[in-house]
């Protein structure tokens, strides 16, 4: 078990205060999972530049992003990323019933998001080793091939989130126990 220290922006390392400074700006509190991921500057630090780039200069719009972000953290069975991202979804446009989907591991009836999501979780669980149909089935929804590389970015992003949270299990804020949710969904597409 460890103990890590959920980092505010005044117990923080200088390293560290700006972007812990601006989750807060941005949500009003700092993350329970970046607080975490503060503990080591080059997590932080990585990720919020990462992040930065996937939100600003990204071409999936704001409910896409959480889709591929919610389905990310399903796949990887981290209970904090799925409430934070649940919250952020619906916060973004996303139809309660596509959230509720995802977080029940089966694929929204949207065919676009089902496809965003079916291409999120293909490549956590085959490490992105894609067959031609899984491609096919993402370009025929509409997305590009750009887009497919921009997927992976995001996943990479997520990918860090969702570890450091699964590591140091920081406790749900809040704001996000109303969409609480626990790992015993299949990942599977």
């Amino acid at each position: 078990m460890t103990s890590y220290e959920i980092q505010t922006v005044e117990t923080a390392s200088e390293a560290v205060r700006e972007p812990l400074g601006a989750l807060q700006g941005a949500f009003g509190f700092v993350p329970g999972a970046a607080g975490v991921m503060a503990n080591s500057p080059v997590l932080l630090n990585s990720f919020f530049s990462a992040f930065a780039q996937f939100r600003g200069e990204g071409s999936f719009g704001p409910d896409e992003r959480q889709v591929l972000l919610l389905s990310n953290a399903v796949a990887n069975g981290s209970e904090w990323a799925v409430a934070f991202h649940s919250l952020e979804a619906v916060a973004d446009g996303v139809e309660p019933v596509v959230v509720e989907a995802v977080r029940r591991g089966e694929l929204p009836d949207d065919p676009r998001m089902a496809a965003l999501s079916a291409l999120t979780r293909t490549l956590i669980d085959q490490r992105g080793h894609l067959d031609d149909k899984d491609v096919e089935a993402f370009l025929e929804a509409g997305f590009t091939e750009e887009q497919l590389l921009e997927a992976i970015t995001g996943i990479a992003i997520s990918t860090m989130t969702n570890y450091a949270a699964n590591v140091a299990r920081p406790p749900l804020e809040d704001v996000l126990r109303p969409h609480a949710w626990t790992a015993r969904y299949s990942s599977s597409v």
